[in-house]
């Protein structure tokens, strides 16, 4: 008897451990003027507000690691792509875009509409449009945006809905989590050392 009810309040304390772990579901929209194959460094962008809750250590970390398992190299002086994050605490109303997954899309025009001097060298086609979605209202969220540095665009945005309580013991780990699994939608290799 003593080891049934052992058994089952193990098992209960697991099951537990598993539901308390909050799942992001992450989604990313994306430009398709951006230059995907020329991207080989990255650099964050500094905010200018006060970072009162150590946000930027985390998402530098998180974002950096991922970008440097793909083969991007930090770059201070002009990066190819600049990093930008932002954590929304408040209730927030996002749209988001409609569009063909990252990779099919890559694929099928070959990573870019760009020459070597920056000039477009194709007109869009005509499943590329961006068709908007309207997200239902959050309790929070955090967006990843990515940036051509020489046009200014942002050419990928990657977001979760999250209710972030900075008071939370678990802020940290929640906070990383979140990033990792945006992070996890921006699939993009770098096949090429930078400079």
């Amino acid at each position: 008897m003593k080891k049934t009810l052992l058994y089952l309040l193990s098992i209960g304390l697991l099951a537990s451990g598993c539901f308390g772990q909050k799942d992001y579901v992450a989604e990313y929209d994306y430009n398709y003027q951006g230059s995907f194959k020329n991207y080989k460094t990255y650099s964050f962008l500094e905010s200018e507000v006060k970072d009162t809750l150590l946000i930027t250590p985390i998402m530098n970390s998180t974002i950096g690691a991922r970008l440097g398992s793909q083969g991007y190299i930090e770059k201070e002086e002009r990066p190819d792509m600049l990093v930008s994050y932002k954590v929304f605490f408040d209730s927030i109303r996002y749209r988001g875009y409609v569009q063909p997954e990252l990779e099919y899309w890559l694929q099928r025009t070959g990573y870019t509409y760009r020459d070597e001097n920056g000039e477009l060298q194709k007109e869009q086609e005509k499943d590329e449009t961006y068709n908007m979605v309207r997200y239902s209202e959050n309790n929070g969220m955090l967006v990843i945006y990515v940036i051509d540095n020489k046009y200014g665009n942002t050419i990928w945005q990657g977001y979760t809905a999250a209710a972030f309580d900075p008071y939370s013991p678990d802020f940290q780990a929640d906070l990383t989590r979140a990033a990792y699994r945006v992070m996890n939608e921006f699939k993009l290799l770098n096949r090429e050392k930078g400079e």
